[in-house]
């Protein structure tokens, strides 16, 4: 099995997990995660930790996304929604460019530089 077959199916697994969990944990708990994550953090325990740490991570993975895409105005857009919504645009968005790149994981990677 290849590389990029590997990592496609890795960005769509989480996609579907994150979905479906996401669901449940919505239905069940309501839909206002961003007051849940900023509980967490100023509760100064572990799951205020994760949620510092993920949130580090949503803001790194849209400073990619921005910068792979030059700081145009889609690329900041895309950024914006990736950091809100998480792997579930996160994922598609790499596995849209490692299509769009026929696998090339520098171009998909680096873009047009």
């Amino acid at each position: 099995m290849s590389k990029q077959l590997l990592l496609s199916l890795l960005l769509i697994v989480q996609t579907l997990a994150l979905l479906v969990y996401t669901f449940y944990a919505g239905t069940a708990n309501g839909w206002d995660f961003s007051a849940v994550a900023i509980q967490n953090v100023q509760a100064l325990d572990w799951n205020g930790q994760f949620a510092l740490d993920f949130s580090c991570y949503l803001v790194l993975s849209g400073l990619w996304i921005m910068w792979r895409g030059r700081f145009s105005v889609p690329s900041l857009l895309m950024a914006v929604i990736a950091m809100i919504l998480g792997i579930v645009v996160f994922a598609p968005y790499v596995l849209f460019l490692l299509i769009k790149n026929n696998g090339d994981i520098n171009a998909t990677l680096v873009g047009e530089r």
